[in-house]
């Protein structure tokens, strides 16, 4: 099979987008690296596999030569130079116009954790990306007309993880690659038009977790480029530094994708995560109550730290992470607490030498961007800092002691709150949504799943004493679910939610059984 196929009913909207000679080159990708791609998920399961059984990470003995010898990333393009503020959100059509006008100097539309995957907002998203990628869009709604300004940020768009599928193509009989289908959908449409104006494609990679799969990245994007008569090297890449595993393996990322790399991100919500699921197995390690792991623990700080070395050593961008504190423009205090928030992570990466950070609203943009011309100045980035002060030992990665951490009662009940919350937003077909003046996507909801699987399966207890039992659990998720508005899927939710705490193996990404029921 050449091409892939729709296994679902077809509609004008999907026939401009997946088009005959787009599903072609989408089979053309899967075809070249489909059983790449199952490799390096199966060497996920394995990697795990080692750390259940007790063992500990470390930088990888066989590429120490690439750490140790002198090379960097490819020169940057002009509009990627100047990355102080980065505003991301889904592929929403009014979204992406604010985004865009929003004055970030980059935006990331995302089709992966803040975007539920239901098969209209996966064609609709292409068909927004296309008009954005030649500055076409433009949205009447209720009166209103949302079009661009002169000035907009550079577009970034991110493809869902290699772990993730898309339905409703198939390939051999098998569900297509989400990733390849978000990627080579933007690049077969937009490549040869963003290049043509100066620009070009541009993404962010999520989920990472070993240097093949960067490796993997960069075999798809010089076929692709090669495949449609794009000039090698067009593609940009900036990955999400957001599992533990890559954390040892930065400098290697960086390397394998050296022709094609822009940066490294600390993703930090994801990263939080992957460390409570590396660890699920490790006696007696139990993650505080989320609020309480900050970007000062010492796990996270050796994380945060060694990220800016690394990029600033290969001569590529260090990006910050996203604070989740949002304004709500109705509440005078709540914007007043999300900027004090804000000024002050961003002030803390500026200061550990990042070139630039992330933001999830509009009215931070000039929050963030203040704290970064104090330290930039006229200046697009900060790359000679080189912080050849930082030494950041394998220990040190893993390091999780948090003094003073405790789980509490409300602990819980704001894990179950926002976990279920967030998965009947997406259910609903919202992957990212404002829950008690945070903005939670599915990374956060995955912090939340997995804090309370690993309290109640490996036996913590509360502050005051109690242990953390499925029963605690139920009987807090009841007086939790009886507070909120019976709205949307909230019982479907509920019931997911349940199935992900209670099974004794805590699932790798609870949007895999999520996906399932969209």
């Amino acid at each position: 099979m050449t091409s892939l196929q729709l296994s679902t009913a077809s509609t004008p909207d999907t026939e401009q987008v997946f088009s005959p000679e787009c599903l072609a080159f989408l089979g053309r990708l899967h075809t070249e690296f489909a059983a790449r791609r199952q490799d390096i998920l199966a060497n996920r399961q394995k990697v795990q596999a080692f750390l259940d059984a007790g063992n500990t990470l470390d930088f990888p003995s066989e590429t120490q030569s690439v750490r140790e010898s002198d090379w960097q990333v490819a020169p940057c393009p002009d509009d990627l130079q100047d990355r102080r503020t980065e505003i991301t959100g889904p592929v929403d059509r009014k979204m992406m116009i604010n985004a865009l006008n929003s004055g970030a100097k980059v935006f990331m539309a995302d089709c992966e954790d803040s975007c539920s995957p239901t098969w209209e907002n996966v064609v609709q998203g292409q068909i927004n990306l296309r008009d954005a990628a030649r500055l076409e869009i433009r949205l009447e709604q209720k009166g209103k007309t949302y079009e661009l300004k002169e000035e907009i940020a550079t577009l970034l768009v991110r493809p869902r993880g290699w772990h993730l599928n898309e339905t409703h193509l198939t390939w051999n009989g098998a569900p297509a690659s989400g990733s390849l289908v978000d990627f080579g959908t933007y690049f077969f449409h937009n490549a040869k038009a963003l290049l043509e104006r100066g620009s070009g494609p541009y993404f962010y990679l999520p989920k990472t977790e070993h240097y093949l799969e960067a490796r993997l990245w960069n075999d798809v994007f010089s076929f692709a480029e090669q495949d449609l008569g794009v000039p090698h090297g067009s593609v940009r890449a900036t990955v999400l530094i957001e599992t533990l595993p890559a954390a040892y393996q930065m400098e290697e990322i960086l390397y394998e994708l050296r022709d094609h790399m822009s940066g490294l991100n600390a993703g930090r919500w994801d990263y939080i995560f992957s460390c409570i699921k590396t660890q699920r197995s490790q006696k007696d390690l139990f993650f505080p109550d989320r609020s309480q792991v900050t970007m000062t623990v010492p796990f996270m700080k050796a994380y945060t730290e060694l990220l800016v070395q690394s990029c600033h050593k290969r001569g590529a961008h260090a990006i910050g992470g996203m604070s989740a504190f949002i304004p709500n423009r109705r509440d005078p205090d709540v914007t007043a607490q999300a900027i004090e928030k804000v000024t002050g992570d961003k002030e803390r990466e500026a200061q550990q030498g990042y070139d630039g950070t992330w933001v999830a609203h509009p009215d931070l943009v000039p929050v963030s961007i203040a704290v970064f011309d104090k330290t930039l100045g006229e200046k697009p980035h900060q790359k000679e800092v080189l912080r050849e002060d930082v030494s950041v030992s394998a220990e040190d990665l893993r390091n999780f002691d948090i003094p003073g951490g405790k789980v509490t009662e409300e602990g819980m009940r704001l894990n179950i709150r926002v976990g279920i919350q967030y998965l009947n937003a997406w259910l609903c077909g919202n992957g990212a949504a404002a829950i008690e003046n945070l903005m939670e996507d599915a990374a956060t909801a995955e912090i939340s799943r997995s804090q309370l699987w690993q309290w109640i399966h490996k036996g913590a207890s509360l502050d005051d004493g109690r242990p953390v039992t499925l029963e605690l659990y139920r009987s807090l998720k009841q007086e939790e679910l009886d507070k909120l508005p019976d709205q949307g899927r909230l019982e479907e939710a509920a019931k997911l939610f349940d199935d992900l705490i209670e099974q004794e193996t805590l699932e790798d990404f609870l949007t895999l059984s999520a996906y399932q029921q969209l």
